[in-house]
């Protein structure tokens, strides 16, 4: 194995965002719903090690969810959606 394949990288999805009070927050229990400022169309971020590296698509397939990617993330256009 090469040095770059035993490196572990740390993938995240963000779908949206939501401010909500931490009194709110305190009192969710299971199967709360957290509304998200982001529609069903919308491209998601895909961040490496909590650095953006793409946009991608949900897809859902049955039970299971999916992101296609459908280009490189702009840093910059990250850094101005306040993510």
């Amino acid at each position: 194995m090469s040095q770059v394949e035993a490196i572990n990288v740390e993938i995240s999805v963000v779908l949206g965002r939501s401010v909500v009070p931490m009194q709110q927050l305190l009192r969710m229990g299971r199967g709360a719903v957290i509304a998200l400022d982001a529609s069903e169309s919308d491209e998601v971020w895909i961040l490496a090690n909590n650095h953006p590296v793409a946009r991608g698509e949900i897809s859902i397939n049955e039970d299971r969810i999916a992101i296609t990617v459908t280009r490189k993330a702009d840093v910059y256009d990250y850094m101005a959606s306040g993510l």
